[in-house]
């Protein structure tokens, strides 16, 4: 079986590479619209099974690997931020305060596909203006849903805890993509 993985994400590379897989990296160009009725639990799954959906028909022999991460607080989800300002805003939301990361999955082949999603409740310390602005000045996070990586500066120095998969929040729930394709012997 060939593994494709359809991400962009240095982050899911560095993982799924470092899980023992070999796989091709493949582009979906996909429109990213969240449907404003779905539940929040529900939207990480939907925008991954969206790319699944997306992509060109499998040929046998291929597994397909498609992922999305949401943060949400407050019944609301924090995408990517347009610019510092929403950024700024994300991160401010964020301070002092827990909120959830979603990261769907889907695998899918010529037969089947299978779509799961990870939640991870994470909890940072409060964020003063001066270190919002530092690590968006510094590690600009605007490929990232919420406005942060777990693996930069905020989740080192600013998360004080964490209720599930680490990972989860870096954008792949690794133990979700390791047991679905060991398990269902896709690859």
């Amino acid at each position: 079986m060939k593994l494709l993985l359809a991400s962009q994400s240095p982050r899911r590379k560095e993982l799924l590479s470092s899980l023992g897989f070999e796989f091709e990296v493949v582009k979906i160009d996909c429109e990213e619209i969240i449907p404003e009725n779905i539940k929040i639990e529900d939207a990480a799954a939907y925008l991954s099974d969206l790319k699944a959906s997306a992509f060109r028909k499998l040929e046998a022999g291929e597994v397909l690997l498609t992922a999305d991460t949401v943060v949400a607080i407050d019944n609301q989800i924090l995408g990517k931020p347009k610019d510092e300002d929403d950024a700024f805003t994300m991160l401010q939301s964020l301070s002092g305060r827990t909120h959830q990361v979603y990261t769907g999955i889907t695998i899918k082949t010529v037969n089947t596909s299978i779509t799961e999603t990870d939640v991870a409740d994470v909890t940072l310390d409060t964020l003063s203006d001066e270190e919002i602005n530092y690590y968006i000045q510094n590690y600009k996070p605007f490929d990232k849903a919420g406005s942060y990586g777990i693996q930069e500066w905020l989740g080192m120095a600013k998360i004080t805890s964490l209720t599930g998969s680490y990972y989860t929040i870096m954008g792949l729930p690794t133990h979700l993509v390791y047991k679905i394709l060991k398990e269902s012997s896709l690859i």
